[in-house]
């Protein structure tokens, strides 16, 4: 009996398991409507007319800037905070575990999306104060090639969007990488998707 027993909780459980599993889904733990509200979709973004990455740099008004990181260690709590010498982060000391690639309606902390750059990733941030139809455009940006990609909310930021990745060269501990734009023009696709074809796959950790 006690055998039986054991085992019907062992059911009941992996059924709660697999309910609260299908009943989360959405980017940044939200889904439906809350996720709907913070990205939306319907947006749309102009074909891209430029090439060069200081040439649409420049075209949308935005700033490119690198920085040495001196530290690739890990963090093993997300309880280790570390003070990222640039807003928004580029490279450092970072957690043990990156967080996934996606959309988020809410961003994991920047430890996790630092591993996350070390990985080759591009992330996108942009400023949760954006019209609904800016952030609607920054989506269908995203969905447009989204392979080794992060859009991420960030309010405590002074740009309305801004770019970061994590070059590999000079080894050991690579170069960060900061596209900065005040202000959100049509232009800014451009230069985010040159920054994106510049950088990506290009981190100090080669992970698919």
């Amino acid at each position: 009996m006690v055998g039986f027993g054991a085992a019907g909780l062992l059911v009941v459980a992996l059924i709660v398991a697999l309910v609260v599993v299908a009943a989360g889904g959405g980017s940044g733990g939200a889904s439906g409507e809350a996720a709907s509200e913070v990205l939306p979709d319907g947006g749309s973004v102009p074909e891209q007319q430029e090439f060069d990455l200081a040439a649409a740099a420049r075209a949308a008004g935005c700033q490119l800037r690198s920085s040495r990181p001196t530290d690739r260690t890990h963090t093993r709590t997300l309880e280790t905070r570390v003070n990222y010498p640039t807003n928004p982060p580029t490279s450092g000391r970072h957690y043990a575990f990156p967080a996934d690639d996606g959309a988020y309606t809410e961003a994991p902390q920047d430890e996790e999306l630092v591993h996350t750059l070390e990985h080759g990733r591009v992330i996108v941030w942009f400023n949760p104060r954006l019209s609904e139809d800016q952030r609607a455009d920054l989506k269908a940006f995203f969905d447009e090639d989204d392979y080794q990609m992060v859009l991420a909310p960030r309010r405590n930021m002074r740009y309305d969007v801004a770019a970061s990745a994590w070059s590999r060269d000079p080894e050991p501990n690579g170069t960060g990488r900061l596209l900065l734009c005040r202000r959100m023009t049509p232009e800014i696709f451009d230069a985010l998707r040159t920054f994106r074809d510049e950088h990506r796959s290009n981190g100090p950790e080669a992970i698919p």
